[in-house]
């Protein structure tokens, strides 16, 4: 193993634990060679929080992967530069020169990584504990472990398994030799005495059995009563446990049992979490850790990493693409764009005098909560590159861009005489939908889910209703009881006077032409094997519109490019488009069918900043263009602002707050409403100057 101690040159500075120094990272095809990480150096210092931050693509992730030695080799291979890491156990070593199996040492061990996707990094097949235990065992976190444990272990499961094997086949014999009618008196006698005390055995057997495992499963929280752990085994459950407890979830030992499909997306984040903490990690790399989580939970991870880094002094990698994010987190702030770093410096430097316009638009793309905007700023109305890649900066500061974007009052009190003089489009009354969980032995629910509860709200033509919750509040559900995707339990839904409730399946089919949902995830509501072309011509068919293919065709062919994608497009498949893409084909699906109304469901949730201010944007001018009355569905306050005349708030499938969108950001009546306000990451200077102040507080609570 290299050490740099021995080669002065290369040591890092004093403090220093990361010193990347001119990384490239490279992705060969067979046409060329794209650097996806080009010439980046940067250092973290101990117990330093640096946040990467930039759209996908842009080389935050590789340059993670980069420092854990995770770059799929091929297509991808750290061709140049050098990360230099301060090991507590070794001194300066350069990651880029060791092995494979040198870097299992540090990976997990020293450095850890809480990936994005915790349900795609999570193993569906073991428990959350198993895969918190087993990073703890392979790095020998517990102390004393003899050579005798796993045999003895080993021995203790199978004779468990062994004596039922047993214990089957006893009673199998003894069923197998009973003798005939036709056998003498004496000899079914004693056969009955035999199977008397063979039953007995074995039955005292099973009871016994019975007992340890519900002693096991309800004293000891140990799900399999019958699985037995070696000390080593029993220490790192101990300390799972306890990374549980630290990391704040509700019920450990329930957690530690349940598989990963069995939690929510929150709950799975932090079992991430306390597995990159089990073996008390130096430098914790957390590439998008909250994207797609709800705004209060994705508070409360935040806050757990900052106490988490505060007591262990460690250091954090945060990657993300939102600035707001970062703004409450991070003491330095490196802005990457394709590959490269633009822009770097503290926290506060770049959200007071952002220099590069990458960065500014970056920070101007984000909805406000304190004002409304006729449209979003997005990175061409700050930057733009030439043919030969060079970028054209326009010099205006994100205040002067959005000045002119602002909605007045007036503005805003027209527009609203307007929609609100009609009859309303659709009316939902009343409507319940509720979910049997579980059945007595009659078939009779005895536990049933109220996801959506008594839910009343009318939505007029030409408006934007939105809906805005956390995850489980019911509005995915209401949403699609409102076209029957899900059958509502009761209530009514008319639209424009019919009762869709009532509709046969022919009528409504019909209706479903007027009303078209879009997914929130547009990859999985794709077909992966036909092109995208056919997949909008396919409800096309089914609803007789156009006269012959020819005709579709050039429909498809228009409604691209009216979504702000190629024509050539058209015969490319799913997986060749990224998230922002792929989102805008679903769009051009929707408008294929010439709908009304449109119930959009989280569909820019997982979405970078800027493609997502691209996305809402289109959506506001085809609102314009075509006369689209939506219901939009999200997670996010200030992104239900922005689209939105009024506001639907749910909370435990009831609704807790209605009104004007504004009216409830300014002034939300209910407390419920404050809290996923306050949990929004606003990036104000104030709130960075206060965050700054707890992180010294929590320094020296430490």
């Amino acid at each position: 193993m290299e050490k740099f101690h021995e080669n002065r040159a290369g040591a890092p500075s004093p403090g220093v634990l990361l010193d990347i120094r001119n990384l490239v990272t490279e992705f060969r095809t067979d046409s060329e060679a794209v650097k996806a990480v080009n010439d980046v150096s940067f250092q973290v210092k101990a117990g330093e929080t640096v946040g990467i931050v930039g759209e996908s693509g842009s080389g935050k992730s590789v340059t993670s992967l980069s420092v854990m030695g995770l770059i799929p080799n091929p297509p991808g291979e750290v061709t140049g530069g050098e990360i230099i890491y301060n090991s507590r156990e070794d001194g300066p070593v350069d990651l880029t020169k060791l092995s494979e199996k040198q870097k299992r040492k540090y990976r997990g061990n020293e450095i850890a990584m809480i990936f994005q996707e915790p349900m795609t990094s999570l193993n569906p097949v073991f428990t959350c504990g198993e895969q918190v235990m087993e990073a703890i065992l392979r790095h020998k976190k517990y102390p004393n472990p003899k050579r005798s444990d796993g045999f003895k272990t080993f021995i203790a499961n199978w004779i468990v398994q062994f004596c039922v094997f047993i214990a089957i086949s006893i009673l199998a014999y003894s069923w197998a030799t009973a003798p005939g009618k036709n056998a003498p008196p004496e000899v079914q006698e004693q056969a009955v005495i035999v199977s008397l005390i063979l039953d007995s055995i074995v039955l005292a057997f099973f009871v016994a059995l019975v007992i340890v495992y519900n002693y096991r499963r309800h004293k000891m929280g140990i799900r399999n009563g019958l699985r037995f752990y070696s000390p080593a085994e029993k220490k790192a459950r101990e300390i799972t446990m306890r990374l549980f407890e630290q990391v704040k979830l509700p019920d450990p030992k329930r957690i530690f049992e349940a598989y990963p499909h069995q939690i929510s997306g929150g709950q799975k984040q932090r079992v991430m979490i306390a597995m990159a903490m089990s073996c008390n990690p130096q430098l914790l790399i957390a590439d998008e850790p909250t994207t797609a989580l709800d705004v209060t939970v994705q508070k409360t991870i935040l806050e757990l990493m900052k106490d988490l880094q505060a007591e262990h002094n460690m250091s954090i990698m945060f990657i993300t693409h939102d600035l707001g994010v970062i703004a409450e987190l991070a003491d330095r702030v490196m802005v990457m764009y394709k590959g490269k770093i633009v822009e770097q410096g503290t926290v506060l430097e770049i959200f007071s005098n952002p220099q590069h316009p990458y960065t500014k638009s970056l920070l101007a793309c984000r909805p406000p909560l304190t004002r409304r905007l006729h449209w979003l700023p997005t990175v061409s109305d700050f930057m733009r590159t030439d043919e030969m890649g060079n970028i054209i900066q326009n010099e205006q500061s994100v205040h002067e861009v959005t000045y002119n974007l602002v909605v007045t009052e007036q503005e805003r009190r027209m527009q609203h005489q307007q929609l609100y003089s009609k009859e309303p489009v659709l009316s939902v009354k009343n409507i319940e939908t509720h979910f049997v969980t579980s059945k007595n032995i009659f078939g009779k629910p005895i536990k049933v889910v109220k996801a959506v509860d008594n839910v009343s709200f009318d939505v007029y033509p030409g408006e934007t209703l939105g809906l805005v919750g956390e995850s489980g509040c019911g509005k995915t559900t209401l949403g699609r009881s409102i076209l029957r995707l899900i059958e509502p339990t009761g209530g009514q839904v008319l639209y424009q006077g019919k009762d869709i409730t009532k509709l046969s399946a022919n009528d409504l089919r019909a209706m479903r032409k007027d009303i078209q949902f879009i997914f929130q995830d547009p990859y999985s509501s794709l077909n992966p094997r036909i092109t995208i072309g056919n997949a909008i011509m396919e409800p096309m068919r089914v609803h007789n519109i156009g006269k012959d293919e020819r005709e579709r065709k050039q429909i498809v062919l228009d409604l691209l490019k009216r979504v702000n994608m190629n024509p050539s497009h058209f015969y490319r498949y799913p997986h060749e488009f990224s998230g922002g893409q792929r989102q805008r084909i679903c769009i051009a699906r929707a408008l294929a069918l010439n709908p009304k109304f449109i119930i959009c469901d989280e569909m820019v949730s997982a979405l970078d900043v800027s493609v997502q201010a691209q996305v809402l944007n289109l959506l506001n001018e085809l609102k314009k263009e075509f006369g689209f009355t939506y219901i939009f569905i999200s997670h996010d306050l200030s992104v239900v602002k922005f689209m939105s005349d009024r506001m639907v708030v749910m909370q435990e499938g009831k609704i807790e707050e209605m009104g004007d969108a504004d009216a409830i950001c300014d002034n939300p009546q209910r407390e419920y409403t404050q809290k996923l306000i306050n949990a929004i990451p606003k990036g104000e200077l104030d709130d960075i100057r206060a965050s700054m102040s707890q992180k010294r507080m929590r320094e020296q609570a430490f």
